[in-house]
């Protein structure tokens, strides 16, 4: 009798080809969800990943108005500390830029003062640089074939302008830029304007467009030389890099003590003042921001959930017209001996197997997808000359194709739990059939 009734159920999953578009809505949904979960929560990532890269994993920032002089003997004091593997300093800035005379070109950029090679140490900046990426030595300013120039860098969107189809920067164009003379005036509420000349000594490419169009790079001392002469080694910002396999939030405490002993004994700060610093985790800047991109995922999410759940009613339509269609089957079967409950867990197995074979198929789907979604977002554009991810608009210049693990087991769960939840109220009508009614005339 078992036999008989796995036979019934392999004849209609072979036999009935309307059993195969409930496959592929299973299928479909699932691929859609685990794409949707898995782009939106790469983005999510790659902006977490990106604060990590450009300020490191803890970040000292003085508060509005006032500087931290000594920087120096600051850094010295957490690199001491087993935690942390490196700190760099950062004096921040606003200005216009002149990108050369008779161009007639300028540009609104933001400033950081920085020293390259403690920066190169603290974050993966010389993997960054056009020219000097690759290279065994520790970045520098210096302009090649003339070490009296003060050299700069800036980023990629200052000097080019991603191609409007394909997203792409002209690198011919990039790297001509490199030698060139600029001129930056800035300044501060003492001083009201200077002007800074510079020779464009690389570029910087992170990919992230935030950081690329608008930044530019100068050496600390010299911006600090101009902006606040005669006040030494000053900055507003220390990015830190912890040691490998600390968690910020453990080495927070560690930091916020270091920073505190500093400012009372070194720089003189009263308790007011070193409380208004912000002494905080890269992440913890972005949290705002990122809890607002979860809350749209989520929504996003239950949306496609429930347009997804659509396949609970048609696998239930599927299923229903299978009893409808085939009592006599059923009958048959029951007549054999099988019960009632036999016939309608038969069909809820029945349903969870069309819900294993979709959701294995979905799970394929969406991770092919995933993966090659930067293949298909140019496809795309090729074909059709349409742009969808712009890293103006998007932040990045690809997009984040990572798949999230953790959706793809609970989508495919849900996925098997719906189909058989649609085979339920088909698999109780079927366990109602009477075998002597249906056959009485047989």
């Amino acid at each position: 009798m078992k036999q008989l009734s796995l036979f019934l159920c392999f004849k209609y999953f072979c036999r009935k080809k309307i059993v195969l578009l409930s496959i592929a809505a299973v299928a479909l949904s699932c691929a859609l969800l685990i794409t949707v979960a898995s782009l939106f929560t790469g983005f999510i990532e790659a902006i977490e990943n990106s604060a990590d890269d450009h300020l490191g994993d803890i970040v000292i920032g003085a508060p509005l108005g006032l500087k931290i002089s000594k920087y120096d003997r600051l850094i010295n004091d957490l690199e001491k500390n087993y935690l942390i593997e490196a700190a760099t300093a950062v004096l921040s800035g606003q200005g216009l830029l002149h990108m050369g005379k008779g161009t007639g070109d300028v540009r609104a950029v933001r400033i950081w003062g920085i020293e390259a090679a403690g920066r190169a140490k603290a974050t993966p900046f010389a993997d960054l640089l056009v020219r000097q990426k690759n290279k065994n030595t520790p970045p520098t300013f210096a302009v090649e074939d003339s070490a009296e120039q003060l050299g700069g860098f800036v980023g990629i969107g200052v000097v080019a302008k991603p191609d409007d189809v394909t997203d792409e920067y002209d690198f011919e164009q990039v790297t001509a830029s490199i030698g060139r003379e600029v001129f930056l005036t800035t300044g501060t509420k003492e001083l009201k304007r200077r002007t800074i000349k510079f020779t464009i000594a690389d570029v910087v490419f992170s990919g992230v467009y935030e950081f690329d169009k608008d930044f530019i790079y100068l050496p600390i001392d010299e911006l600090a030389e101009k902006l606040y002469p005669s006040q030494g080694k000053i900055a507003d910002m220390i990015q830190i890099r912890l040691s490998r396999k600390v968690e910020p939030q453990a080495a927070l405490p560690v930091v916020r003590g270091i920073w505190q002993n500093f400012a009372d004994n070194e720089l003189g700060w009263t308790n007011y003042a070193i409380s208004l610093a912000k002494v905080s985790t890269s992440r913890q800047m972005q949290a705002r921001l990122l809890a607002e991109y979860r809350k749209q995922m989520a929504m996003l999410m239950l949306i496609f959930g429930v347009v997804s759940a659509g396949v609970v009613l048609l696998i239930f339509c599927i299923f229903y017209l299978i009893v409808m269609t085939k009592q006599k089957d059923i009958a048959i079967v029951k007549s054999c001996g099988l019960s009632s409950g036999a016939v309608a867990v038969l069909f809820v197995v029945f349903g969870l197997i069309i819900g294993l074979i979709g959701s294995a198929f979905g799970v394929v789907m969406g991770y092919l997808f995933t993966k090659n979604v930067n293949y298909i977002e140019h496809l795309i554009s090729v074909l059709f000359d349409l742009k969808l991810w712009k890293s103006s608009t998007y932040m990045f210049t690809r997009i984040p194709n990572q798949v999230n693990w953790e959706s793809v087991l609970w989508v495919g769960l849900a996925a098997v739990l719906a189909a058989a939840l649609g085979a339920v109220i088909p698999a109780i009508a079927a366990a109602g059939v009477r075998p002597v009614k249906i056959l009485r005339y047989e």
